[in-house]
């Protein structure tokens, strides 16, 4: 289905803003930083937040990574999953994560759980060592915190694959690694997006 044009009557410039924005956004194969946007657009990068915020609200499928805002694809050519249970320190996440996209696996995410708000949960989407050297110079150049701080380490990841041979490598690779769980025994299967809205497709 196509994504809802989203208007807003205080402000007509910015229902077709939005409308813009999802242009640019399903035009690209990448995803768009939201300075990029904004040049483009000829409006402050904070407008761009704004508007990426309602367009979510209305159910439009946009993720944020490191490197852009991008329309989560629907399932198909990766169309397995794995979720694996790990445990490392923060100096150690570079290493962690390229174990995983070396063997041809995707990095779709990491949630924690957390005592007070549960399920802590934000979008990697990382697919080869370039994106995890992307990721971990934003981490580093913004002094960002990584979830798994809030749990001691522990931390769960979505990785996914066209070929469920390549999940259970990378499963492989990180419990070489010792970054494994004890007892945590991943298995792939066929899951949905969880960042694929069931009502907007790209």
């Amino acid at each position: 289905m196509t994504e809802p044009r989203v208007h807003d009557l205080a402000d007509p410039s910015s229902g077709s803003r939005r409308d813009r924005i999802l242009d640019v956004l399903r035009s690209s194969s990448e995803p768009v930083a939201g300075t990029a946007l904004a040049r483009e657009l000829g409006v402050s990068r904070q407008a761009i937040v704004q508007d990426v915020a309602i367009l979510r609200a209305a159910g439009v499928p946009i993720v944020a990574t490191v490197r852009g805002y991008l329309l989560t694809p629907a399932p198909g050519a990766h169309a397995h999953r794995m979720v694996v249970a790990v445990r490392h320190a923060p100096a150690q996440a570079q290493d962690e994560l390229l174990a995983i996209v070396d063997v041809g696996v995707r990095v779709v995410d990491v949630a924690v759980d957390h005592p007070v708000y549960g399920e802590l949960r934000g979008p990697l989407l990382l697919d080869s060592p370039a994106d995890v050297r992307a990721w971990a110079k934003a981490t580093a150049e913004t002094r960002a915190h990584l979830l798994s701080e809030l749990t001691d380490g522990v931390h769960l990841h979505t990785l996914e694959s066209s070929d469920p041979d390549r999940l259970r490598r990378a499963a492989a690779a990180l419990a070489e690694r010792g970054y494994l769980l004890p007892g945590a025994t991943p298995a792939a299967s066929e899951r949905p997006d969880p960042y694929q809205s069931k009502e907007h497709n790209p």
